[in-house]
């Protein structure tokens, strides 16, 4: 089956978090069950590429000021899977991909708008597919121009779109004159379409008109049809229940593995452990504390510093936290409260906490193989992905009982020897205090921490059973755009 993905990033050309990863990830295991995979990406400034070749020359995108002529450029192929870019300098040649540390770029909804509507109108030329699968706000209006605008095109005449939310709190809210703007028709602007408390919203639309909905882990899937976690959106997806599922991410292996990993001081495997010590020293060295005990456990943090991820958490316990015989490091960066909480306990407590305020991978990998656990306290986790890497690295989790976290990690329990790491389920401070207590406690046991260690190591979460569970989400669409064709066809019979 021909499946194209319409997304905002992927590696290895753009990322800003784990969407990038998914669509870097997914397309080749799908292309190696036997899928025909294309990508479709905005070249924006970071996007590296060294042999470039045009591949259509002029894309017309109609604006209610003006046309915008934008071209599609190919970034050849990598491991069977094809990637092409929409290039329009003006929306992508900038710093960002989104925006500033002041906020969102003004013209987010056109910049946007214009790459959905090139790749539905590149795919003419390239391949049109037998399913898009777009993802997350900055591709929902693929969709919805396909039911809508695209609907008597004789191109699309049967194609399916799968929708896949990567995280429910961005939606891509926008002005009702928006619609115009994008030469889009106002009957779209009512409750039952993209209309959204007097806004207009993008996520809402293709909630409303993909033929499938899926989500990054089973558990997100039935939180985000509630009230807590849907931000405003789980009555549509309670309405289309029956086609919203949850697939969990895979990771990628290649990447992320302490027996190849080419950026820590050294190799080790659950049946050699040892290395796992000198990864240890190096990161602590890496942080400026290499003078510190490596008897005392490590906490890892890799993370943007966001509300969602559960740093209030932190900040209402910290000075209890730090009593506690451990060190954290901590890696991210993001909202400006919580880089400044990070640096001030940095200060506060300069042998029990560091910090780097930044995005660096291989100091990421440096944490994952190099501290004892790795928290994760977040107020809601689609998926997640670092808690996934800790468990190959020996690094055990300790997650607050949400999404992909719940999904992925299984407490641990002493007495059988069961488990993979340390879960606490109320949004509080002192059930993150109390859970990290029990990993430090169970940490003074060294026979039993390895156990421990190994159950995590042992798990697989590659991509190749969440691909055959996508591959059958595509063969549904794909049956369901058949028979609605068919009926379709009868009435006008």
């Amino acid at each position: 089956m021909h499946i194209a993905f319409a997304a905002s990033e992927s590696v290895p050309f753009s990322k800003t978090g784990g969407l990038a990863d998914v669509v870097g990830a997914l397309p080749r295991a799908l292309a190696a069950l036997g899928h025909q995979v294309s990508i479709y990406l905005p070249r924006y400034r970071q996007t590296k590429l060294p042999e470039a070749a045009t591949v259509v020359r002029s894309v017309t995108v109609p604006f209610d000021d003006q046309y915008r002529f934008a071209s599609v450029v190919s970034g050849g192929s990598q491991s069977g899977v094809r990637f092409y870019f929409v290039d329009y300098p003006p929306y992508f040649d900038r710093d960002a991909l989104y925006g500033t540390p002041a906020g969102d770029y003004p013209d987010n909804a056109e910049r946007f708008a214009l790459f959905s509507r090139s790749v539905l109108e590149a795919s003419k030329i390239l391949g049109v597919p037998q399913i898009f699968h777009c993802h997350d706000w900055q591709s929902a209006l693929i969709p919805v121009l396909l039911r809508t605008i695209y609907a008597e095109d004789p191109a699309f005449h049967d194609v399916g779109t799968v929708f896949t939310i990567h995280n429910m709190g961005y939606q891509g809210l926008f002005p009702p004159d928006t619609l115009p703007l994008l030469m889009l028709p106002w009957d779209l602007f009512t409750m039952s379409k993209m209309e959204f408390f007097g806004q207009v919203n993008f996520l809402k639309g293709a909630l409303t008109y993909a033929d499938f909905v899926t989500t990054v882990s089973r558990k997100y899937s039935q939180e985000i049809q509630t009230a807590e976690y849907g931000f405003g959106l789980e009555g549509v997806l309670r309405d289309r229940a029956a086609t919203v599922t949850g697939i969990l991410n895979g990771v990628d292996y290649d990447e992320w593995s302490p027996q190849t990993d080419k950026f820590i001081a050294a190799k080790f495997s659950p049946q050699d452990l040892a290395g796992k010590a000198r990864c240890k020293q190096d990161l602590l060295a890496a942080y400026g504390m290499a003078k510190a005990d490596p008897k005392l456990p490590v906490i890892g943090i890799v993370s943007r510093f966001a509300a969602q991820k559960g740093f209030d958490l932190i900040a209402q316990v910290a000075d209890r936290l730090a009593r506690e015989e451990m060190i954290i490091v901590a890696l991210g960066a993001g909202d400006k409260a919580y880089e400044e909480l990070f640096v001030r306990l940095n200060k506060q407590f300069p042998n029990k906490i560091a910090v780097k305020v930044a995005y660096d991978n291989a100091i990421a990998h440096k944490i994952e193989a190099g501290a004892d656990m790795f928290l994760m306290p977040s107020r809601y986790e689609p998926c997640g992905l670092n808690q996934i890497y800790s468990l190959k690295y020996g690094t055990v989790p300790i997650v607050r009982a949400t999404g992909g976290l719940d999904d992925t990690i299984e407490s641990w329990d002493a007495r059988t020897g069961k488990g993979t790491g340390f879960k606490f389920s109320e949004y509080n401070g002192e059930s993150l205090l109390l859970t990290v207590k029990q990993a430090l406690q169970a940490f003074e046991d060294q026979t039993s921490w390895q156990a421990l260690m190994r159950n995590g190591m042992g798990k697989d979460f590659s991509w190749n059973a969440s691909a055959r569970d996508y591959g059958k989400i595509y063969e549904r669409v794909k049956q369901m755009r058949g028979t609605a064709q068919a009926s379709a066809e009868k009435v006008l019979v």
